[in-house]
């Protein structure tokens, strides 16, 4: 993945970290601008956090963000024609790596948080209700340019979840989707899963 994707991609973690009582009554524009705050307000005010704690950044990840997050569905989409050759084990396995791979990646890149403010607009809900688009904006420092970050998000009976970040008109399951095909015309759905297994194990070296 480009690099200045998964940096950018970063910020989608920042949005998420909020009790999950409480995003069950939150609309998703709402969701995502109040947990904004409070996540950029917790890591201002963590010294370890500022100075690249990747255990706690990976901690708070764990335990604070990813219950946002409708990895199933994500793992579906990046898969496309392909999850329904894989066997209900093989379908487990393959959520299971590709979240370890998002919270792995993403953690890393956690590091590069430099102050950056992020603008968010009005959710655009489907008219049935049950799926919505976030529009947000990452202001960066000056002479950067804005990026925008849209989350598509789904309503579960638990809350709003996120099944799809897009950044800068390129989709994150779009992104890893021609990656995965490709590995699967090589390998097989095992040839991808013990790809996806080999780069989480590389990924966990990198402390």
């Amino acid at each position: 993945m480009n690099k200045n994707f998964a940096a950018i991609l970063l910020m989608m973690f920042f949005c998420f970290q909020v009790s999950t009582v409480l995003a069950m009554d939150l609309e998703p524009d709402r969701l995502v601008d109040k947990t904004v705050r409070e996540v950029i307000e917790i890591i201002q005010k963590d010294e370890e956090l500022k100075n690249g704690n990747k255990e706690k950044m990976l901690d708070l990840i764990e335990t604070k963000i990813l219950p946002h997050f409708n990895f199933t569905r994500m793992t579906q989409l990046a898969m496309g024609k392909h999850w329904s050759s894989a066997v209900p084990e093989q379908q487990t396995k393959l959520v299971d790596e590709f979240r370890t791979l998002l919270v792995r990646t993403y953690s890393n890149a956690l590091t590069t948080y430099h102050d950056e403010t992020i603008k968010v607009n009005q959710a655009h809900t489907k008219p049935d209700g049950n799926e919505a688009t976030v529009r947000t904006v990452v202001i960066q420092g000056k002479g950067k340019q804005p990026v925008p970050i849209d989350y598509s998000m789904e309503k579960k009976p638990d809350g709003w979840k996120v099944y799809d970040v897009t950044v800068s008109g390129v989709s994150l399951v779009t992104n890893y989707r021609g990656t995965f095909n490709s590995q699967v015309r090589k390998g097989g759905i095992e040839g991808l899963l013990k790809t996806l297994t080999d780069k989480n194990k590389s990924l966990e070296g990198k402390k």
